[in-house]
């Protein structure tokens, strides 16, 4: 009962970084009706990004994220003005093509600069964990989630608090209207492309303190991603935190009871009756 129990508790501590990942691939999609492959590997952007801030200026990766978040959101405001701007009224296989040949790019540019060797950094917390009654939490989870909780929370903020927000919420229900109350879809766009690759990217920095990071590891993310935006609903920023948090446990909690090999095997099985039963997620598509 103890290993299932912590297997809940690491589960909802991982889902809470999943749910990060996920936020952005479906905040970019509410807004800008595009399914962004590459998502993942602007989280593999910003654990390359962490990597190097602890490597030379000594920054722990959590702290680390916060320098990450202007620098990724600066590399998706760019591509999406260069790349994602134009195939925005194309036909969705182009957008698809795109965005999968824009993944492949930014792995093959990575694995030419820092070749396909495995790196991760060492924290003084790495090896800790906590008690909270019978349970051990690992720390640098529990600071991961910690670090996806605020950015969840920030985001909130800011898209029901903020004007800009607001705009970009406007855009998301009716572009038209909003073009007709003087605001600019266009810059909408640009603020969600780059929100939404700065959120993969922090997540990216928050988890390197127990992950490995080299140019391929966005693969290891990209079926979870997914699976938690199409369990929440595709374009539905609260669907996609709470089906980061039950993909964390559903994944957490199998890998007790399933060998290693298995481990994905439920995610998979989630992620094809939600498409066959509810394609549109267990909250509904709601506009961000």
């Amino acid at each position: 009962m103890v290993e299932v129990l912590e297997a809940i508790a690491n589960g909802v501590l991982v889902g809470g970084v999943y749910a990060i990942i996920s936020v952005g691939l479906t905040l970019v999609y509410g807004i800008m009706d595009i399914v962004n492959f590459a998502q993942a590997d602007f989280l593999m952007l910003g654990m390359f990004a962490a990597y190097l801030c602890a490597q030379f200026l000594g920054l722990d990766p959590v702290l680390s994220s916060i320098l990450v978040f202007p620098v990724i959101f600066l590399v998706g405001a760019l591509v999406q003005r260069g790349l994602v701007q134009r195939v925005q009224k194309a036909p969705i296989v182009s957008q698809i093509f795109l965005t999968v040949g824009l993944s492949l790019v930014l792995q093959s540019l990575m694995q030419m600069i820092f070749g396909a060797n495995f790196r991760s950094v060492t924290t003084s917390y790495q090896t800790k964990a906590i008690s909270v009654g019978p349970l051990n939490l690992s720390v640098p989870y529990v600071l991961a989630f910690l670090a996806s909780a605020v950015m969840a929370l920030a985001l909130w903020l800011f898209l029901e608090r903020t004007d800009l927000g607001r705009c970009m919420r406007a855009t998301a229900q009716n572009r038209v209207a909003a073009t007709l109350v003087g605001i600019d879809p266009s810059k909408m766009y640009l603020v969600a492309f780059g929100i939404g690759t700065a959120l993969a990217g922090m997540a990216g920095a928050v988890i390197l303190p127990y992950a490995y990071v080299f140019p391929t590891v966005g693969h290891q993310y990209a079926l979870i991603m997914f699976t938690v935006v199409v369990l929440g609903g595709l374009g539905n920023v609260l669907g996609s935190l709470v089906g980061g948090l039950l993909v964390g446990v559903i994944h957490s909690v199998s890998a007790v009871f399933l060998p290693t090999q298995l481990q994905n095997l439920v995610v998979f099985i989630i992620f094809i009756l939600t498409l066959t039963f509810k394609p549109t997620g267990l909250v509904g598509r709601r506009a961000a």
